[in-house]
């Protein structure tokens, strides 16, 4: 398929750069576990539900995310862990390059509920196709719940 060059629509290039990061379940599980880690979690929950489409649910009580963090999570190249290219030099995180839930957004309905210490409620973040869908008060433990469906 040659061809002119062209640019390739919004959908596809998510779609290529998820591969990138969420190559297989597997990688998609070891993305969501770094990611508990990180929160400074002291006790973390992976499921995975049925059989193919699956469905991964992991669960912390790290640091949690407000509401604003969340939906900032969700965008390409945010992140906590680095704020110039000196911070590069002096990474003790798994994750920083602000990648993995975009991406995991991107091929996915992604569902976040999350609460950070210092609140009384928490929020629910769903992204599908790249686009956040809604965001929404909820009760929920402290902490952070990522649900994968729909992969």
């Amino acid at each position: 398929m040659g061809g002119r060059i062209r640019l390739l629509p919004d959908g596809v290039i998510d779609q290529i750069a998820a591969g990138e990061v969420v190559e297989r379940p597997a990688s998609l599980l070891k993305e969501l576990l770094e990611n508990a880690v990180d929160s400074s979690a002291g006790r973390i929950e992976a499921e995975i539900f049925g059989p193919f489409p699956f469905s991964i649910r992991v669960s912390d009580d790290g640091v949690g995310m407000t509401a604003e963090e969340t939906e900032a999570a969700v965008r390409r190249h945010t992140t906590s862990k680095i704020a110039s290219a000196n911070d590069l030099q002096n990474l003790s995180t798994y994750g920083f390059r602000g990648e993995a839930l975009p991406s995991i957004g991107s091929v996915s309905r992604l569902r976040i509920l999350t609460r950070p210490h210092d609140r009384d409620s928490g929020s629910e973040v769903v992204v599908e196709g790249g686009k956040v869908r809604s965001v929404r008060e909820a009760g929920t433990p402290r902490g952070t719940t990522v649900e994968v469906t729909n992969l």
